[in-house]
């Protein structure tokens, strides 16, 4: 199909997408009682507010606790959009204001809400807090697809045909100025992504140092170009760059909601950057005067004078003018604070801003592009000459609620039809500084074409001299039985949750208990499975030898990991069935993720007879063998 039906494509899945997440939202949140929301996580209620406080950018912040405190899952976390609500009346929907989660800690929210003041209603009690449907994101990237399907004679439609029609890239000779901290494979990236006159790709496996290659590759860039927009599909992960620029002396600015930012990072947002300007002061008196009038004007009765009658008209006349006054000053402002910034941070929706709007950029580097939906990557895009994606997609995909769309394409990346359809555009990192060898070399034969090297400083780490780096216990024959979670259908298997524990605890136990805890040696337990989560959740704290480690040990699904390490990961495939079905385990990239996470020690844990059903698994077993890394369960 040619460049504009293939748009024209993206925006139907984008629609079943759309559709998809607005059903699961509608049954989880708008079609159900509100007891029934409490006990789903989507909503909390009752709460009360804690406190409340004025926070960066001049914007309202209000705590809020439950009354009914709870361990169970739930859907609140930063940066998500939620619907504080009344319940004392019975019609919550007369009644709410909506808010951007700051942070969740235990059971409380911090949450920056929309209006200056409170209402008075929050008084009345019978709290309760929703998630909320998040429209926007589908609305920008609609909105992308269909401007980019219509350029014509422009930038974007020449990005549009490179990489979507039959354009080839070009590059230029290009003086790259020395980066000795970057090895090699490293430096051939940066000379790509200088020499690249339309696109570039930095494909980072597991642990080889994307991060710092692009932060190598955004400076330099900034000191040919003057000012570069740097974008990611996650708070965090644009959250995380900020942090690394800022500390190489670049001038960053990371527009979005305060809310949606680390507090790490507060200081580099567009407000606090507004707060601390040389004319903020004389802003801030604009307001205020504006304020007063208002209050002087709102205190005229209905029935009043002629003279009340025009001293009001006066008064309205005059916050007009401050207003336009203050609303010229902010645009001036907001603009200096761009004008200087060397760096513009945002997530890929969060380039649609108002403030960016008729901003043109250089080069745009987009960091996780193989998580990122193709739609969102046009967003940014759509504001700069040339384009430089980083990431793996190798790992974790973009995370999709339509399984439809995801089958007809939805899930295929534009980092991924970029790199295949121009894959000398693409600069492959070698050398990983985070595994043993042996950790490294299945993944690197499988995903990379056996291109990894693993760096001296790691090659032969281990936890403990002459242990194994690798080892793979099989259930097979043993009875371990999978089941599925009725309400849920997440799948768990009892036995070999209870073989993970066992393990894990020889394994602290085998270091020292009170070693493991003094050098803050840290273990993952990962597995594809919310319940398996929930059950080997329960058995650690159980556990007289896990449970006093504390966050040294953490149990959660694989999503959890992407991007983290440990120096031990122990592995818990569930899947055992007499059918041989793998489910959720053929999706590779994710297993690939959590091997990758351990530096020192992977302990894997299977039914051989089930995973061998899949040629990867059944690869991934010949490779345990080969290395003498396999045991049965019958002999631990």
């Amino acid at each position: 199909m040619t460049s504009t039906q293939h748009l024209q494509y993206q925006l139907e899945l984008i629609k079943l997408e759309r559709a998809a997440d607005l059903d699961q939202y509608r049954q989880k949140v708008l079609l159900r009682s509100l007891t029934q929301r409490v006990i789903e996580g989507v909503t909390w209620y009752p709460v009360k507010v804690v406190r409340d406080y004025v926070g960066t950018g001049e914007r309202t912040i209000i705590e809020v606790e439950r009354l009914h405190p709870s361990d169970k899952p739930h859907s609140f976390q930063s940066g998500k959009s939620v619907n504080i609500f009344c319940n004392a009346f019975g019609k919550p929907e007369k009644q709410h204001l909506q808010g951007v989660i700051n942070y969740v800690h235990n059971n409380t929210l911090v949450i920056t809400i929309n209006p200056d003041e409170l209402p008075e209603w929050m008084d009345d009690g019978k709290l309760g807090v929703d998630v909320m449907f998040d429209e926007m994101s589908y609305k920008e990237m609609e909105y992308a697809l269909k401007s980019v399907s219509q350029a014509q004679g422009n930038r974007i439609a020449e990005l549009r045909e490179l990489f979507l029609g039959a354009t080839p890239v070009l590059s230029q000779a290009v003086e790259v100025l020395p980066a000795p901290q970057l090895n090699q494979s490293q430096q051939a990236a940066l000379q790509q992504v200088l020499a690249a006159q339309d696109l570039a790709f930095i494909h980072g496996p597991p642990g080889t140092g994307k991060t710092t290659t692009l932060v190598q590759a955004i400076l330099q860039t900034q000191r040919i170009e003057g000012q570069v927009l740097v974008s990611t599909p996650s708070n965090a992960a644009i959250d995380l760059l900020v942090e690394k620029l800022s500390e190489q002396g670049l001038n960053v600015v990371r527009i979005g909601h305060p809310a949606r930012v680390t507090d790490q990072t507060l200081t580099k947002t567009l407000d606090a950057r507004i707060a601390t300007h040389a004319h903020y002061a004389e802003l801030r008196a604009l307001r205020k005067r504006i304020e007063k009038i208002r209050s002087e004007a709102s205190k005229f009765k209905r029935t009043f004078g002629h003279h009340e009658r025009e001293h009001r008209r006066l008064l309205k006349e005059e916050v007009k003018l401050l207003k336009s006054d203050a609303d010229m000053l902010e645009f001036y402002i907001v603009n200096d604070v761009l004008q200087h910034a060397q760096a513009i941070c945002c997530t890929l929706v969060g380039a649609s801003h108002p403030v960016l709007r008729g901003r043109k950029f250089k080069t745009v580097f987009i960091d996780e592009a193989a998580q990122s939906l193709e739609a969102a990557c046009w967003i940014p895009m759509l504001r700069a000459q040339r384009v430089i994606l980083a990431g793996d997609h190798c790992q974790l995909p973009p995370t999709i609620k339509s399984n439809e769309a995801a089958k007809a394409g939805l899930a295929i990346t534009l980092f991924e039809r970029g790199i295949e359809k121009h894959p000398q555009a693409a600069s492959l990192l070698q050398i990983q500084y985070r595994m043993h060898e042996a950790i490294m070399k299945f993944s690197s034969q499988w995903f990379y074409d056996g291109k990894l090297i693993a760096h001296p400083s790691v090659k032969a780490g281990l936890l403990k001299p002459h242990q194994q780096p690798v080892e793979f216990i099989d259930t097979a024959g043993c009875g371990f039985t999978e089941k599925q979670d009725p309400e849920t259908l997440s799948r768990y298997n009892e036995e070999e949750a209870a073989l993970v524990i066992s393990e894990t605890e020889k394994l602290v136990a085998d270091y020292g208990v009170d070693e493991w805890n003094e050098q803050q040696i840290t273990l993952g337990i990962i597995t594809p499975y919310r319940a398996q989560v929930d059950y080997l959740n329960k058995l650690a704290a159980a556990s007289s030898i896990l449970e006093p480690l504390g966050t040294l040990i953490t149990i959660h699904t694989v999503d959890a990991f992407q991007g983290q390490e440990r120096d031990a990961i122990v592995i818990s495939f569930v899947r055992s069935n007499d059918k041989a079905e793998v489910g959720f385990l053929a999706d590779i990239r994710r297993t690939n993720v959590a091997m990758t996470r351990a530096r020192k020690k992977l302990l894997l844990i299977g039914d051989s007879a089930t995973l061998a059903a899949h040629p990867f698994y059944e690869a991934l077993l010949n490779y345990v063998q080969q290395n003498g890394f396999y045991k049965s369960a019958f002999e631990v």
